[in-house]
C-alpha cells in the first residue's frame, strides 16, 4: 500500500514499483503540495459546468444514466474526429498542416466529456485514479506475459 500526499492510498504491484511509476508520482505530488489537487479540481469544475448547463450527474435513474452515457460517448466521438482533423491525415491532400493549438483544445474537450462520463457512473477523481492504477498494473502484466491471449477476468477486480 502506498500513500500519496492528498490521502489517496493505493496498492502498488511489484510491476509498478519496478518501473518507478510510484516514486515518480509521489515526487510530483510532493512538489505540488502547495497547489490544490489538480485532478480533483477538474472534477469539481466539470460538476459545476454540468450543473450550470442543467445536468446533475448524481442520483440519475438507470434510464438517465443510459441517455447521458450515450450523449457523452457521442460528444467524445465528435471531439476525437475534430482532433483527427487537426493532423494532416489525408495522404492525398498537400494543403494540410498540423494544428498543434487546435489539437490541444480538442484533447481538453475530450477530458470535459470523459470526466462527465465518469461522474454519471458515480466515479470521483479518487475512484478514477485508483481504477487507473489497477488497470495500469493489468496492462503491464499483459505486456510482461507477451499478451498472447485475452483473459476476460484480469480486469474484474477494478
Amino acid at each position: 500500500m502506498r500513500s500519496f500526499g492528498d490521502g489517496v492510498r493505493v496498492h502498488l504491484s511489484p510491476v509498478t514499483l519496478r518501473f518507478g511509476l510510484a516514486s515518480r508520482a509521489a515526487r510530483r505530488n510532493a512538489s505540488r503540495m502547495e497547489k490544490p489537487d489538480q485532478f480533483r479540481e477538474l472534477f469539481r469544475m466539470q460538476k459545476a459546468l454540468n450543473e450550470r448547463i442543467g445536468v446533475k450527474t448524481g442520483g440519475m435513474s438507470e434510464e438517465e444514466k443510459t441517455r447521458w452515457i450515450l450523449n457523452y460517448c457521442r460528444a467524445m466521438t465528435q471531439e476525437i474526429a475534430e482532433l483527427t482533423d487537426s493532423v494532416p491525415w489525408k495522404w492525398w491532400a498537400k494543403y494540410q498542416k498540423f494544428d498543434d493549438q487546435n489539437a490541444r483544445v480538442e484533447v481538453v474537450d475530450i477530458f470535459h466529456f470523459l470526466i462527465s462520463l465518469a461522474q454519471v457512473l458515480g466515479m470521483s477523481a479518487d475512484d478514477v485514479f485508483a481504477a487507473y492504477v489497477k488497470k495500469n498494473e493489468v496492462n503491464f502484466k499483459r505486456q510482461d506475459s507477451g499478451y498472447t491471449a485475452k483473459d476476460e477476468h484480469d480486469s474484474k477486480h477494478i
